[in-house]
């Protein structure tokens, strides 16, 4: 019987599921696109319809859907997995009892909870007056729904156990939480509730707004769902799976710090906007927002909360090769006091963002602090450490120079003074771009990539096999394998896991080869040559040992017989040499 996995996958499409992400242009036999995990000019992602795999060969990513759908919408697996069975229409239930009970019915408990929620909140009279109040419609209520906690202790938990699930289950999914005592109470009471939503509109988890009447200062105003096994408030942005279609159209993210600010600003017209919930933004953040822009608009509080929270996000999105602009709220407190005193302000205001760079030279090079050397040098250095802090070497050039020229100091002593510098603490996380590129630094042999490209080419056009097949012994052991299976092919399941990626990997490598038909003889050729020079200078390290060895022993008839061996493997290594530079100068 398949697993999971393998029926969900036969029922999918890889070519067909990519196409709603990617521009996929035919390359033989396999696709090609411009691969969305890392910057590049020329495609290297290459899918393979008939394996139904991916490969970038510029960052080394690669794998099935799933690696693809988890990549791309940074999920977890068990994410994916329910994504995927819904697509394929697959009861995930059927397919996996043990996950449907794990995961499955935390998302069931979440709906039904919306549902109270928003029925809750039809009947309260106050709640409705309260998000008037603030200047939410109808309809945004509805869109994103909006729902009312009521002040009674156990409201939801009784609700829930009377829809047929268990108290424990409550717990897990952070509704409820259980006293010291041993009695059950809801997490969320008197509260306004802002569902929060995975990027697939699967609700999660909640945000819960204190009434006003009902803040007596002792608990905090706004309280969000804790921690579960399909919330993370790390990777999470309010609002994404309805705005992410704006982001990508109009190549620019406007990031606020709450649900009120979203809504009210969504509701203003500005659609490319998101809001981190209840925590500041993250490294994780900025990967879901990476995949559909680089720029992004900063509308904080203008308190000095909003403003240190407005700062940190600069360097964490500036360190990970994101373009960041302020927004100027003027004389409003935060984005929804604009939204709602002034319609259209927003909008208006994102066209006069100003360049991060710009805003910090604004707040720290204050006349209070040119006054005196000490003070110059402390707002000299901050800023020297926040332009270092830049991924784009252009801009810190840019802002280096821009610098130098209003503070009439060298370009080159502040080049200097900036070397010292540490640097940014959140430098320790790992830029974006370094983690595409990780894995295409390991290192392989050369004999092995010359082997990988002659069965690259091998793969274009069977007849090289005459060519070839006099040379595979030169070839390591595994590449001999992928030979002949590329050859006379057989099932993957009778092949070893190594052997199976490797004939994958030179699959979809076939698909970058850009050799003319009527060169590849020649190119073939030339690859053989350098596949069996590099096979000897391997063998020559061997017989150098074997050399040693006979000397330690003192054995001269075995020395002179090692050392002949090696001379013939040298003239060997010479003749191809001096057959290379003669085709070379040919050609």
């Amino acid at each position: 019987m398949p697993s999971p996995v393998e029926e969900i996958k036969d029922k999918l499409d890889l070519v067909e599921f990519l196409k709603g992400y990617l521009d996929l242009r035919p390359a033989g036999r396999n696709f090609k696109a411009l691969c969305p995990f890392h910057q590049e000019k020329t495609p290297s992602f290459i899918v393979s319809p008939e394996r139904q795999i991916w490969h970038c060969f510029g960052c080394g990513e690669g794998g099935d859907v799933f690696k693809f759908l988890m990549r791309q919408e940074n999920l977890e697996f068990h994410e994916a997995l329910r994504v995927l069975a819904e697509k394929a229409g697959i009861e995930l239930r059927r397919l996996s009892p043990a996950l449907e009970r794990e995961f499955g019915v935390l998302y069931s408990i979440q709906a039904k909870a919306a549902e109270f929620f928003k029925d809750s909140l039809a009947n309260s009279k106050r709640a409705e007056e309260y998000l008037k109040e603030r200047g939410l419609n109808k309809e945004t209520v509805e869109e994103f729904g909006i729902g009312f906690a009521p002040s009674e202790s156990d409201a939801l938990s009784l609700h829930l156990i009377n829809s047929g699930f268990r108290i424990e289950e409550v717990v897990r999914a952070g509704l409820a939480i259980k006293t010291e005592g041993g009695q059950y109470r809801d997490r969320f009471r008197g509260r306004i509730i802002f569902p929060l939503e995975n990027h697939f509109g699967k609700i999660v988890g909640f945000s819960g707004r204190l009434l006003p009447e009902l803040d007596q200062g002792e608990g905090a105003k706004y309280l969000n769902s804790p921690e579960t096994p399909i919330f993370s408030k790390s990777r999470l942005l309010y609002g994404f799976r309805a705005s992410k279609s704006f982001i990508r159209e109009q190549d620019s993210a406007l990031l606020v710090e709450g649900q009120m600010d979203f809504l009210l600003t969504w509701q203003d017209g500005v659609k490319n906007i998101v809001a981190t919930s209840g925590t500041a933004l993250t490294f994780d953040h900025l990967k879901t927002l990476k995949r559909l822009t680089n720029k992004l608009v900063l509308a904080f509080d203008q308190d000095e909360a909003g403003q240190m929270a407005a700062e940190r996000s600069i360097d964490l999105a500036g360190a990970n090769d994101f373009l960041v602009s302020v927004l100027p709220l003027d004389e409003f407190s935060d984005p929804a006091e604009a939204s709602f005193k002034k319609p259209g302000f927003i909008k208006e205001a994102v066209g006069r963002a100003s360049p991060a760079l710009e805003y910090y030279f604004r707040r720290y090079l204050t006349e209070n602090n040119l006054s005196a050397f000490d003070k110059k040098r402390e707002a000299l250095r901050l800023l020297l450490s926040k332009i270092k802090n830049l991924w784009s070497p252009v801009e810190r050039n840019y802002w280096l120079r821009e610098l130098a020229h209003r503070l009439r100091v060298s370009e080159k002593e502040l080049a200097e003074e900036m070397e010292k510098l540490s640097g940014w603490a959140s430098r320790e996380l790992p830029p974006i771009q370094s983690i595409e590129n990780e894995i295409a630094r390991i290192p392989r042999e050369r004999q092995e990539l010359v082997a990988e490209r002659i069965l690259s080419l091998l793969t274009l056009k069977k007849e090289l096999n005459k060519l070839i097949s006099s040379h595979l012994a030169f070839m390591p052991s595994l590449y001999q394998g992928a030979y002949e299976v590329i050859v006379a092919p057989r099932p993957a399941t009778r092949l070893s896991p190594e052997l199976k990626d490797l004939v994958d990997l030179i699959s979809l490598r076939s698909s970058l080869e850009m050799v003319e038909d009527n060169l590849l003889e020649k190119e073939v050729e030339y690859l053989l040559r350098e596949l069996e020079l590099e096979y000897l200078k391997r063998l020559t390290l061997v017989k150098r040992e074997e050399v040693l060895l006979a000397e330690e022993k003192g054995d001269e008839a075995e020395l002179a017989g090692r050392l002949r061996e090696f001379d013939e493997l040298f003239k060997k290594i010479q003749n191809l040499k001096n057959a290379k530079e003669i085709t070379a100068k040919k050609e």
